[in-house]
């Protein structure tokens, strides 16, 4: 903590504020029921400026796109629109695998909900569509709910086969109304905006972490040409390896053979693109070129009919009717579509800020919520499932010049003419092809393993976060990993609030800055002047520490603290405590003398003003008399004095106790309890509804800041004991310096 401290000086004037002060500069007119009255008035207004203000806050196409600027846009647009588009076709056909569904599907989910976000989204960058953590949660839902048992048809020979069309029609509808429900939640929340902010971006960055091994798993089978059992629940990725290793015996070699040339290519040019980002004018569509590659080999080759290599297999041409989603399974996929709808959104608006704190404009957070869930909501109804923004969409769109959302309409209708006209070109494609896809868009992910040792040395109650949920998530699945996840990150917060951290503050000479004395050596008390700080807002759970650790830090005996602890309580007035306790205390010699309690509230106090005074084996009393009664030997007592003369008999020893509030959001029953025993406007309105304030604890004694309310002590003292006071402190500070 050495150099801190700029030595350039700045000198501010203004006033003491004083409690009159500070009153006086309240607007009592602004009471709360006037600003709801007035929020109501302004909402149920109804003129043009705020029929076209709500237009445009809710569809922000309305109000960029005629502005839009051929010139400095239409190019960039062009080249990162059909760059994406590009990206689009393979990831949405490797992604469906990944959701259990046909690949067309992944093409389906890859145009309508980016045309609805063109509309709604407020991100210039970001491309909407299949997306891996979210494909693998999907995937779970329907495989759970229509696994391959419940289609299995008896065959011709007395065999059982499974109706590979029945299945994958009942997981389309699962899959439809699980998205519906997921965009109905996130409108839902979009009223709520504070919900989404409870998920870290620790807890966001182990949870993708541990999805992705998922998704690697899941897409070994394609990779080997085996067909392990399916497992859902608690565990089942372990389930799945072990069956995994079991059957590599029986791996098909040819398929591997595919899986691992692919895999080469895509791994290599990927890392040239990498390397030669700023040569190249567009990055290699190795993907693309890939599929095309693989489709065509497979087909003039053969390949299918001789290594019986599984294949993609029938994509329709055409689009299909808007359909109504299922309403019955909306039950069995409730929870399962919350936790999409959160996850989606969390992944969504990281990656907006991200580019949007680059570019230097703003993502409104709730409309991201509205347009993804919008985007997700119309997407149900045209047999897509739910989607999110893509890493490595994003940036090709951010790299290939791309200004606007112009990009993503133009990337959609790359995969419309698609769909229409050579989605069928594709049916040969060999799924351990799409699978080598997968495998290498997953690198982004497997980077977050880097955060631990960062996490180590920077937080590590962020770091036990991002363990937990990466565990959860591994061993219980995605579901209940999420739910353990975002449980105890909340734990930590709670816990934080109730171990805060005390401190005992110190000017900084020749400033109004009040620091920790242990931590700064620069800072230094003030003689007679105790100023008590806790780092975070006081409420249930941690008044009682509250108490316990200022009597520590201030006093050798605390009045509240002593009527919570006593053993005995005394008649006429008087409270005791047991020698013992006296000794866990560790009273010091230093207390023998009498302490005057001129208390300072909020920056502030204790009960009016008292003489605190240690005497053994004396009664605690609130008698005027200067000693207490003796009482038996086992008894230590204190005698409590409300006279002010005896209260300055006393000057070297704490005459003022400052409570800190500062870091105080709001107050409950028992912080108001607290304070009150002890000793930002919303807080005073409470304070004040709550009867803090009295005869004893008047309003007066409550300050701004802690350089107000120490001001306020020395000029009580009088100019004698003032200057007395500041010339022992500033030859204090001189002999540390």
């Amino acid at each position: 903590c050495e150099n801190i401290f700029s030595p350039h000086f700045q000198t501010l004037q203004r006033v003491n504020f004083d409690p009159h002060g500070i009153v006086d500069l309240y607007d009592s007119s602004a009471t709360s029921s006037l600003i709801v009255v007035f929020f109501w008035n302004g909402c149920c207004r109804c003129s043009g400026p705020r029929l076209k203000h709500i237009l445009l806050s809710w569809i922000p196409v309305l109000g960029w796109l005629p502005r839009y600027s051929f010139r400095e846009n239409a190019i960039g647009d062009l080249i990162s629109g059909c760059s994406v588009g590009i990206m689009h076709l393979p990831q949405g056909m490797a992604y469906a695998l990944l959701a259990s569904l046909r690949p067309v599907f992944g093409l389906y989910t890859s145009l309508y909900p980016v045309l609805v976000y063109f509309i709604f989204g407020t991100s210039r960058h970001i491309s909407i569509g299949t997306f891996a953590v979210i494909s693998i949660m999907i995937g779970s839902v329907t495989e759970r709910l229509a696994p391959d048992s419940n289609f299995i048809v008896n065959g011709t020979n007395g065999t059982e086969i499974v109706n590979l069309d029945e299945r994958d029609a009942y997981r389309v509808q699962i899959a439809c109304s699980l998205t519906v429900l997921a965009g109905i939640f996130q409108v839902c929340v979009s009223l709520f905006g504070f919900v989404v902010t409870y998920l870290s971006e620790p807890l966001v960055r182990g949870y993708t972490t541990g999805s992705a091994c998922h998704v690697c798993v899941s897409q070994l089978k394609y990779l080997f040409g085996v067909a392990p059992s399916r497992f859902t629940g608690p565990l089942s990725l372990i389930y799945t390896l072990v069956d995994l290793c079991k059957l590599l015996p029986q791996t098909k070699l040819p398929e591997l053979v595919v899986s691992l040339v692919a895999l080469s290519v895509l791994i290599v040019v990927k890392e040239v693109n990498a390397c030669y980002r700023q040569k190249l004018p567009l990055p290699i569509p190795i993907e693309l070129i890939v599929i095309i590659a693989a489709t065509i080999i497979t087909h003039f080759c053969g390949l299918t009919d001789k290594y019986y290599i599984d294949v993609v297999g029938e994509i329709p041409s055409g689009l299909k009717a808007p359909r109504a989603p299922d309403a019955t399974l909306f039950s069995k996929v409730l929870g399962d579509a919350f936790a999409v709808a959160i996850v989606g959104y969390a992944i969504n608006i990281s990656l907006g800020k991200t580019f949007a704190l680059k570019h230097g404009y703003k993502v409104d957070s709730n409309q991201e919520l509205v347009a993804l869930g919008l985007s997700n909501t119309v997407g149900g109804f045209f047999q897509c499932y739910s989607v999110t923004s893509s890493l490595s969409r994003s940036l090709v769109q951010e790299s290939t010049g791309g200004k606007t959302q112009v990009a993503g309409l133009i990337s959609s209708i790359i995969v419309l003419i698609t769909v229409l006209k050579i989605g069928s070109l594709f049916e040969d494609l060999p799924k351990a092809v799409l699978s080598t896809i997968v495998f290498v868009n997953l690198k982004g992910m497997f980077k977050q393993f880097m955060d631990v040792p960062s996490l180590w040395k920077t937080n590590k109650v962020d770091l036990l976060v991002w363990l937990v949920t990466f565990t959860s998530t591994i061993l219980l699945n995605l579901d209940l990993g999420l739910a353990v996840s975002i449980g105890f990150s909340m734990l930590t917060v709670i816990f934080r609030t109730q171990l805060p951290h005390y401190s005992i503050l110190g000017n900084v000479p020749g400033t109004d800055l009040y620091l920790d004395t242990e931590k700064y050596k620069e800072a230094k008390e003030i003689p007679g002047i105790k100023i008590f700080r806790s780092s975070t807002t006081i409420y249930y759970t941690n008044a009682e520490m509250y108490l316990e650790v200022l009597q520590e830090k201030l006093f050798s005996f605390f009045q509240l603290f002593w009527q919570k602890k006593a053993v005995k309580h005394l008649p006429n007035g008087t409270f005791s405590l047991k020698e013992s306790e006296i000794n866990k205390r560790k009273v010091s010699e230093e207390t023998n003398g009498q302490r005057q309690g001129n208390g300072v509230a909020a920056n502030g106090l204790s009960k009016g003003r008292v003489n605190w005074a240690y005497q053994p084996d004396t009664t605690i009393s609130e008698s005027d008399s200067d000693t207490g009664c003796h009482g038996d030997d086992s008894i230590t007592q204190v005698s409590h004095h409300s006279d002010e003369e005896k209260g300055k008999a006393s000057g070297s020893g704490t005459h003022s106790i400052i409570l800190d509030i500062s870091t105080t959001s709001f107050v409950d029953s028992v912080t108001v309890k607290t304070l009150k025993n002890v000793c930002v406007s919303c807080v005073v309105e409470q304070l004040e509804t709550a009867g803090f304030f009295s005869e004893s604890i008047p309003k007066s004694r409550l300050f701004v800041t802690v350089h107000d309310a120490v001001l306020h002590i020395l000029n009580k003292l009088g100019q004698k004991d003032f200057m007395l006071v500041s010339q022992a402190f500033m030859n204090d500070c001189s002999l540390h310096s």
